[in-house]
């Protein structure tokens, strides 16, 4: 017999972790598989965290976030999608991953459900099962003729019963590049409230967009302060900062005191010296940063793009945003055991398509993730060696 709950001794790596850690760090392999480029965090960022330790910012601090870096990331909603956001709905947990799981935690009980919009970052369902979670996933549908990703709302709003306590949405998607329209997320708000359920939208990738607009459609655009949307965002993706674990929740104001406890509870906030680098990424220097990163990942799809033109076997739905090339290997059924090959064989790691959804979404594991937001040499060799190693399927 056991204390421990059945569910956390049957949770196991999700299949990138399967795929990368027996060969993580080795300096001869192409890494595509994260979710990370290959900038380090830009020198204005790191000489503002290197000065605050200096200046012996090694105490606590607000657990939230400092009320500083609180109200930078509240000018920033102002600017990239007019939204006004108070700083008391504004909490800084951790990483992203935390503010995911805080939001969680604060609707999910033992047997309550979530709807989970997917192909999705594995993080995201295995933190709704550390909380206890049922975990019910939506595909997105390939429309090939169309060239986009397309969510049937009919079938989003079907999983929906009384023990349902959020909807799970990220747009710009992880791994799909898919990007909700307006007209989705009011539909998904207008149902939530009707219903009295919550959503959580995870717009961690809202400024990496390519196709004219600065910033992907936005929940805070369209939401009430009110509204039970928890909207989680990161320094990670945008400012390069992956390492740093910097990320911030937009949560209704009634949890104002109660985030007090939680965010204690969980980690007791960011590191200090940590938070002063986000506040330098929220500058104006963070702001060019932002664009010459976007203009960096629109050259690597292009570089992905071109390679595809080469290809019969391998197709894509272009993405629209986040910087991923989900691939589509006709006659692939074991995106896992490819993504072994590959590492193995041709020294390329890539991602399976089978980590982004439940065990049986067969058609995701004919799909395989590539990060594109890397060097363009580099991209291409590792792009070169996966046509070479998909046609000898």
């Amino acid at each position: 017999m056991t204390a421990i709950r059945k569910d956390v001794l049957n949770l196991e790596p999700n299949g990138i972790g399967k795929v990368s850690m027996s060969v993580l760090g080795q300096k001869d392999i192409i890494p595509l598989w994260f979710g990370e480029g290959d900038l380090v965090t830009p020198k204005f960022i790191r000489d503002a965290a290197i000065q605050a330790l200096q200046d012996g910012k090694t105490f606590y601090n607000n657990p939230r976030g400092m009320f500083e870096l609180r109200k930078a990331v509240a000018a920033f909603h102002k600017r990239t999608v007019g939204a006004d956001v108070a700083v008391e709905r504004i909490s800084l947990p951790g990483a992203a991953t935390l503010a995911v799981v805080t939001a969680m935690q604060c609707l999910i009980q033992t047997g309550d459900n979530i709807v989970i919009v997917s192909p999705v970052w594995p993080s995201i369902f295995q933190a709704a099962e550390v909380v206890g979670a049922e975990l019910r996933f939506v595909r997105l549908e390939e429309d090939w003729t169309g060239g986009r990703w397309r969510l049937d709302m009919e079938k989003l709003f079907a999983q929906y019963d009384r023990r349902t306590k959020a909807i799970f949405v990220c747009s710009p998607g992880n791994p799909t590049g898919w990007i909700a329209t307006r007209a989705e997320q009011s539909a998904i708000l207008d149902f939530a409230r009707k219903h009295e359920i919550a959503v959580i939208s995870d717009e961690v990738y809202g400024t990496l967009v390519y196709d004219g607009e600065l910033h992907a459609p936005s929940f805070l655009e369209i939401m009430e302060p009110d509204d039970e949307v928890f909207v989680v965002n990161s320094f990670s993706k945008p400012w390069a900062m992956t390492g740093w674990r910097v990320g911030w929740l937009v949560h209704p104001p009634c949890l104002d005191e109660p985030m007090n406890v939680i965010t204690i509870a969980n980690n007791t906030g960011p590191a200090t010296f940590a938070q002063y680098g986000a506040i330098a990424a929220l500058s104006p220097e963070g702001d060019r940063f932002r664009a010459e990163m976007v203009e960096r990942c629109r050259k690597g799809r292009d570089v992905v793009a071109q390679f595809l033109e080469g290809q019969n076997r391998i197709r894509w739905i272009r993405p629209e945003g986040a910087f991923y090339a989900f691939l589509h290997i006709d006659g692939l059924k074991h995106s896992l055991e490819f993504c072994r090959k590959i590492v193995r064989d041709a020294r390329v790691g890539l991602a399976p398509g089978m980590a982004f959804g439940p065990t049986n979404d067969i058609a995701s594991d004919s799909y395989v993730r590539v990060c594109f937001a890397q060097d363009a040499a580099l991209l291409a060799e590792g792009l070169e060696r996966l046509g070479k190693t998909a046609a000898a399927l």
